[in-house]
């Protein structure tokens, strides 16, 4: 594996931990096993019987309660303190040949994409949650799972257009998280003040 298909395994690991963690860790993992992609020697954990079989459980719950609203934002809430040290690991492992400056540094920037994708998917969850029909959660999961099954064909298939497509993705998502953080906070405060004047 040279280093542009390096750089590439670590960044859709880490960006892919944003979205769907266990969905990541599964894929990768199983087509490793499968011999379909070659990983480097520090992610042959992730082939492991016992990985692929928790990540496979977690990635069921998560399949099902990612399309219930409100159970999503829930979901999402207690994966902060899982997914953004997760994608941290993942994009350093995926480095692990080199020296351990750099396994650093990819962790750092790993950890720092997958909590800005994570940012950015549990904010938009979070304002779509006041519609009252499920239907847009639903359809907005699945093309969650459409783009990360996309992101991850190219990571291993067409790294370089992946690298590209993830610089498009990261500047959209500095352009459209201090709206969606924005409208986040606007609901919070309307939340709060039917609290504050019950009466």
């Amino acid at each position: 594996m040279d280093i542009l298909q390096q750089v590439a395994l670590a960044s859709g690991l880490a960006w892919g931990s944003g979205l769907r963690l266990y969905a990541v860790v599964f894929a990768a993992g199983l087509l490793g096993r499968l011999g379909y992609v070659d990983l480097p020697a520090s992610l042959h954990i992730l082939q492991h019987t016992w990985v692929l079989s928790a990540a496979g459980v977690m990635l069921a719950i998560e399949f099902f309660a990612d399309k219930i609203p409100w159970v999503d934002s829930l979901w999402d809430t207690v994966h902060s303190f899982i997914r953004i040290p997760a994608g941290a690991v993942l994009a350093a492992g995926a480095l692990g040949n080199h020296d351990p400056a750099v396994m650093a540094a990819a962790g750092i920037l790993g950890g720092t994409l997958a909590a800005g994708t994570h940012a950015a998917k549990a904010g938009s969850r979070a304002l779509i949650n006041t519609s009252p029909e499920p239907f847009t959660n639903i359809a907005t999961s699945f093309g969650e799972e459409t783009m990360l099954a996309a992101g991850l064909y190219f990571v291993f298939a067409h790294p370089a257009i992946f690298l590209v497509l993830l610089l498009l993705f990261v500047l959209a998502i500095v352009w459209l998280l201090p709206k969606v953080w924005r409208g986040v906070r606007t609901l919070l405060a309307r939340l709060r003040l039917p609290a504050q004047n019950p009466g």
